[in-house]
């Protein structure tokens, strides 16, 4: 396989380095951050959505590995690695837990090595694989994975790259088809749910990175059909089982992007 850094386009904006941007990481350009100030100006509240979701993604894995006693994650959709990632979650709530991240963009992939850390007693482990071959993603999987097993899919911020809605659907099912009963899907996405964020999406998708289409909370929804929620079901992210933040927190503040958990029956 060639080197991944190769492939990598420092000439236009990218949505992993643009969104860790506006976490706090260090893994952008230029380009990445000129789009990201030019987007705060029209809607400063997608940095809250950046940090509110993050936030989410580790209360989700706590839960899973706390509570509902997973021991194997499957994150599509990866992104570049900041702090506390899924498997650093994991493994310290849980130090045997199997995690297998899965992306296929170059960007992501020239720094999958910061993502390859493990407990001695868990695994780590990294995909070259594309969501839009789900069984593919399956049969990979399994090579870390025991998909006989209970397992947490975990698609945060990533099918709004999916043009078609049903497509999107479609997706999440087929990989959803390959679990076993007790798996859960994870998932938060940016919505359409003011025009501060459609304002924002549509400059975003017109500064010629891969585009990206913000959902209805309808549509976030439809990813969970057949499945039996968690509480609180479907909500913003700051509101799915938030820990103790102090007021000024922003990632406590309403903003424009849902998530839910959902167990298999």
């Amino acid at each position: 396989m060639s080197d991944p850094r190769t492939r990598i386009d420092t000439s236009t904006p990218h949505s992993a380095r643009f969104w860790n941007y506006f976490v706090g990481g260090e893994d952008h350009y230029e380009v990445d951050r000129r789009l990201g100030d030019e987007i705060k100006e029209i809607f400063p509240g997608l940095v809250d959505v950046a940090v509110a979701s993050r936030r989410f993604l580790g209360r989700a894995v706590r839960h899973l590995a706390t509570e509902a006693g997973l021991r194997q994650f499957l994150d599509v959709g990866t992104g570049l690695p900041t702090a506390d990632n899924t498997h650093q979650v994991a493994q310290r709530v849980a130090p045997d837990a199997r995690v297998v991240y899965v992306d296929n963009d170059p960007v992501v992939l020239a720094h999958a090595g910061a993502l390859l850390t493990s407990t001695p007693e868990g695994m780590t482990t990294f995909l070259d694989a594309d969501l839009h071959e789900p069984e593919a993603v399956l049969e990979a999987a399994a090579g870390t994975l025991d998909l006989t097993r209970p397992v947490a899919l975990m698609i945060l911020n990533t099918l709004g790259h999916v043009p078609d809605h049903d497509q999107a659907r479609d997706m999440v099912r087929r990989l959803l088809a390959g679990l076993p009963s007790g798996s859960h899907l994870v998932i938060s996405d940016s919505t359409a749910t003011s025009e501060g964020m459609i304002a924002a999406s549509e400059a975003y998708n017109a500064s010629g990175a891969v585009p990206y289409h913000v959902r209805s909370i309808g549509e976030i929804a439809a990813y969970f059909d057949g499945l039996d929620l968690v509480d609180p079901g479907i909500v913003q992210v700051p509101e799915w089982r938030p820990d103790v933040q102090g007021p000024t927190d922003p990632a406590t503040a309403a903003v424009d992007a849902y998530c839910g958990v959902g167990r298999k029956p």
